[in-house]
């Protein structure tokens, strides 16, 4: 039986306190009325009791520091702890977006550099820090398509087209850009459907927008033709570059036809992804998009000299959408990118792609004799497989994920993409030793013949953990937010 741990108001007691502070050898002055609840009845405990309180609920989570996390979609990857103490030194965190640009070069040198790497890495020509998150870098792009479509007068053209295999945020950014949504279809490899692009393809067309690798881990096996079939009617293609770790160093958008793109760097270039943020949504485009990029943009204003280093300072774009953000972006996220970048060099970044591709086509083969997997293909950096058999018609994925927690793995992405019923989505990452994959494979394996032999283990599942199944609609709907006893 499981013993309940006390609360920490119950471990609260008169006149106990964590900490005493010295008296303060300056005129005190009383908080404003209103700033403080008279009734806040806030726990009187040790200092040992808190740090013992927060840290025994922190165990009640799953982290990528404690096991495998194989989240598809979102790179939840090992990440090197010394970027996380790079962007704390007080020359990155006690500087003030107000000052003026001369008090800050470091910082600008920094941002410029960035821009720099990252026009290198994906082959384009132009380069704007601020988006804060990825959905924020679709948003911004595609207001860019549309700010080169009306520059030219062509008011016409009023949809995008966005593939069954795009990550979800691609058509909500073009809706809310104000563009009407037209899904295509993915044929039986997993690509676009050509046929149907074809049939699309006309003059209301203002762009195409393709993640590639797209959510189902495949490379576009007819890429170069469908960029040449958008742009044969005047449209743009944008690159959703969130599975961009995939191609590090092997492929260039920008080579590729790609007209603007977004980076998560958060998601490729070491921020650590979830969690609520903060993130980094940069984006990066052609020569003839450029003028449109938001701003502002650090650029060189006086070369360097035998004397000086270069001077940096802001500028707007000649046609900039604007800002789409205060000041210049999350830039935390950036000092932690640019240290990966600079760590890591070119060579260490085409690793990146090949150690997650190998990683992920490892997994795929080894589950497949288990699970379908219905794009059966040479992957990338991630794998779709159906939760799902015809002989055990109880089981669906849902339970697959409650039940490898019960081996210490985080479940994989659930349910997405939409276009593979009962999908898992298995992404694991460049950081995992074959030992960590081994492991989670034979736990798949285990799991997939508990589906035939003993499925209500997977039904009542997980069994291991702080806490048993819950509700996850009632969870969404009924949010509780401050910790209670269960019992209460």
């Amino acid at each position: 039986m499981k013993v309940r741990e006390p609360l920490i108001s119950e471990l609260s007691s008169p006149g106990r306190r964590g900490v005493r502070f010295p008296e303060p050898d300056v005129p005190t002055t009383p908080l404003p009325k209103g700033l403080a609840r008279a009734d806040l009845p806030l726990p009187e405990v040790s200092e040992v009791d808190v740090v013992r309180h927060y840290t025994r609920l922190s165990h009640f989570n799953h982290a990528v520091d404690i096991n495998f996390y194989p989240l598809g979609s979102c790179t939840m990857k090992y990440n090197p702890k010394i970027n996380e103490a790079l962007a704390r030194l007080p020359g990155f965190t006690e500087i003030h977006p107000f000052q003026p640009p001369e008090t800050v070069q470091g910082a600008l040198r920094l941002m410029y550099e960035l821009q720099e790497a990252l026009k290198k890495i994906t082959g384009f020509a132009a380069c704007s820090l601020q988006p804060a998150a990825g959905a924020h870098g679709e948003l911004t792009g595609v207001h860019m398509i549309w700010a080169y479509h009306h520059d030219r007068g062509d008011t016409a053209r009023t949809k995008i087209l966005v593939p069954d295999s795009a990550h979800g945020t691609n058509p909500a950014s073009s809706a809310m850009s104000g563009f009407k949504v037209v899904e295509i279809p993915s044929d039986d490899r997993g690509n676009i459907d050509l046929e149907a692009l074809k049939a699309e393809c006309d003059e209301t067309v203002a762009g195409l927008m393709l993640t590639n690798p797209n959510t189902l881990g495949l490379f576009e096996e007819h890429l170069l033709e469908v960029v040449e079939l958008v742009h044969s009617v005047g449209g743009l293609v944008y690159g959703d570059g969130a599975n961009l770790n995939a191609l590090l160093g092997i492929a260039r958008p920008g080579d590729l036809g790609f007209d603007v793109m977004h980076l998560n760097l958060h998601k490729t270039f070491s921020t650590p992804h979830g969690g609520g943020g903060p993130g980094s949504g940069p984006v990066v485009c052609a020569p003839h998009m450029a003028d449109y990029l938001p701003g502002p943009i650090v650029v060189e204003t006086e070369p360097a000299t035998d004397e000086m280093p270069p001077m940096y300072g802001f500028e707007f774009p000649k046609k900039s959408i604007g800002r789409v953000k205060s000041f210049y972006g999350h830039f935390g996220v950036m000092v932690k990118a640019f240290a990966y970048i600079a760590m890591l060099g070119e060579y260490g970044l085409r690793q990146v792609a090949e150690d997650a591709v190998l990683n992920a086509n490892y997994l795929r083969v080894r589950l497949q004799d288990a699970y379908r997997i219905p794009y059966n293909r040479i992957c990338k950096h991630e794998f779709v497989a159906e939760g799902r058999w015809k002989d055990a018609p109880g089981v669906r994925a849902l339970d697959i994920a409650k039940r490898i927690m019960d081996f210490g793995f985080h479940p994989p992405t659930n349910y997405f993409p939409l276009i593979v019923h009962e999908a898992l989505m298995i992404e694991p990452t460049e950081t995992e030793s074959k030992e960590t994959l081994d492991a989670f494979a034979d736990a798949m394996l285990q799991i997939a013949e508990e589906a035939h032999t003993n499925p209500e283990i997977l039904r009542t599942a997980p069994h291991n953990t702080p806490f048993g199944r819950v509700d996850e609609v009632k969870a969404a709907k009924e949010l509780i937010l401050k910790w209670q006893d269960a019992q209460s």
